[in-house]
């Protein structure tokens, strides 16, 4: 059994951890942007070039287990990739096209309250009443980060329920994993992610042209000799995806679902900050306040996390 100190020790470092995920994720919208538009690359082409390389990657550091122990485990794997791979990432970025990005991103921070509610129903698991009060006060932050500007909240049905779907298949993923994660390593469990949502998404991608247009996708690979496109591609492909994930699944086996996926409220506050710096796009007057709600909201849901474990 692990001493006191080594155990609050492990626990700040998957704290420090979730921060450093979510600053990724956050950030990597704009990377996301800057290859969409200067790279001329569609949401599905994103998607599939970006976790088909990461896969790649973890192959070569986790290629002497292919398969899981048994096909039970197989398919929650598939599941896995398809709820936080394809289906995430597809649904998020085609709601763009149909909705407002403010209610994309306001309604995609529903997923640590669909996640509580997951747990409570299937695993019957009783989520202190606190930590629900701070999952919602974060939420409430993101409002104010999200629409602290003259962007208002306009219901578009197509979209925002894309957007729901997005929140709904990353909570699914969370819960999925829980069971996984004491049984495989990180590395495996996240190859295999990026495997199946990649192969999930590939009639997607040849069923945007066709498959004449194979050689199409190919020829669009020579984008990557600009400096511009490369470094953001390696950025999405290095830090948010092979590292992001590794040292997401981790920070779950450490804190547990609930409390990890708290931390995805700070996603839309990284993203103000980074555009700030990067785009220069204005922080409004409210967007103080939400940033204020966020971080309050994620004390007060770990305070009272662990205040009930103790009891």
């Amino acid at each position: 059994m692990a001493s006191p100190l080594k155990s609050n020790y492990i626990k700040i470092l998957a704290h420090a951890g979730a921060l450093v995920t979510a600053a990724a994720w956050g950030t990597s919208f704009l990377s996301t942007k800057v290859l969409m538009s200067d790279g001329g690359f569609s949401p599905i082409e994103m998607y599939v070039f970006r976790f088909a390389v990461a896969y790649v990657l973890l192959l070569v550091l986790t290629f002497k287990k292919i398969f899981a122990n048994d096909w039970r485990d197989e398919l929650q794997l598939l599941l896995c990739g398809v709820c936080a791979g394809s289906l995430y990432f597809i649904t998020e970025n085609y709601a763009l096209q149909n909705t407002s990005t403010g209610n994309v991103s306001l309604l995609a921070s529903i997923s640590p309250l669909f996640t509580a509610a997951i747990m409570g129903l299937v695993f019957r698991t009783r989520i202190a009443p606190g930590v629900i009060i701070g999952s919602l006060i974060a939420f409430i932050g993101v409002g104010c980060v999200i629409f602290g500007g003259a962007e208002s909240f306009e219901i578009k049905p197509t979209g925002d329920l894309l957007a729901l779907c997005a929140s709904l298949s990353w909570a699914v993923y969370t819960i999925a994993a829980k069971r996984l994660i004491p049984l495989y390593s990180g590395l495996f469990i996240t190859r295999k992610l990026f495997f199946y949502g990649v192969v999930t998404a590939i009639p997607l991608l040849l069923l945007q042209h066709d498959v004449s247009h194979i050689p199409y996708h190919i020829g669009m690979l020579f984008n990557f000799a600009h400096p511009q496109i490369f470094f953001n591609f390696a950025f999405l492909v290095m830090f948010c995806s092979v590292l992001a994930y590794l040292v997401w699944n981790e920070v779950m086996r450490v804190l547990g679902p609930v409390a990890t996926n708290n931390y995805l409220y700070l996603q839309p506050l990284v993203t103000m900050v980074a555009a700030y710096f990067v785009l220069g796009e204005p922080i409004y007057p409210l967007s103080y306040v939400g940033c204020a709600l966020i971080i309050g909201g994620l004390v007060v849901a770990d305070k009272l996390h662990i205040r009930k474990r103790e009891e």
